[in-house]
Order: structure tokens, then sequence, then C-alpha cells
């Protein structure tokens, strides 16, 4: 079974850093698109970042230029580098992985395999 483990969230202030991690089992992170969402209280889960298996990434556009989503095949295991973080950031993350292109998925729904989430707040 595919299971996901994040970690690297916390409390941050605004325009500080952090560094969340999923980490995979019972799949190779060669194939598929793996993404990073996030849902904050009272919104609607929203995709942040994604990366397919060639690596090609895609971001919403209101984490453009300061999210960088990676991952090392090596180590089974995906990232996402959060940069000049804003207060309205802050929310649960999620990884998820999807066994297809990521041209092909159009939501949340698409994804049979998620983590289980960490919290990130920004003040």
């Amino acid at each position: 079974d595919v299971q996901l483990v994040e970690s690297g969230g916390g409390s941050v202030q605004a325009g500080g850093s952090l560094r969340l991690s999923c980490a995979a089992s019972g799949y190779t992170y060669s194939n598929g698109c793996m993404g990073w969402f996030r849902q904050a209280p009272g919104k609607e889960r929203e995709g942040v970042a994604f990366i397919e298996g060639d690596g090609t990434t895609s971001y919403a556009d209101s984490v453009k230029g300061r999210f960088t989503i990676s991952k090392d095949n090596a180590k089974n295991t995906l990232y996402l580098q959060m940069n000049s973080l804003k207060p309205e950031d802050t929310a649960v993350y999620t990884c998820a992985i999807v066994f297809r292109g990521c041209a092909t998925v159009s939501g949340p729904a698409d994804f049979p395999y998620w983590g289980q989430g960490t919290q990130v707040t920004v003040s």
C-alpha cells in the first residue's frame, strides 16, 4: 500500500521560510503526478504545487515565485520549499499522488493517495 507521511510544518513569522517533506513508501517516485494541497479553516482544499515524473512543475498563482516543489527519487521524498510566507498561507498542507500525468487530473478528487497533513501557521 502507498503511504505518505508529511513533516516540516510549524509556526513562522511572515516573511519566513519552511520546508515540507513527504516521505513515501510502497511507491517509487519515478512516475505519476505528485502534489501539495492546502486547506485553511472554512475554505476548500486547493492545489498549491505539482510535479510530473519528468520533473515538470506547476504552481498556483498565489504561490508562484515563493514556493518550490521538488522530489528526490532516491529517497522517495517530495518537498515543498516555502519562502516569503504570508499569513494567508496558513493552512494544513497535505501531499498526494496519482499514478498518471498531472495534465489528466482536474482536482483533489483525482488523487487516491494522501498523507495525513501538516499544519503551517504564519503570523
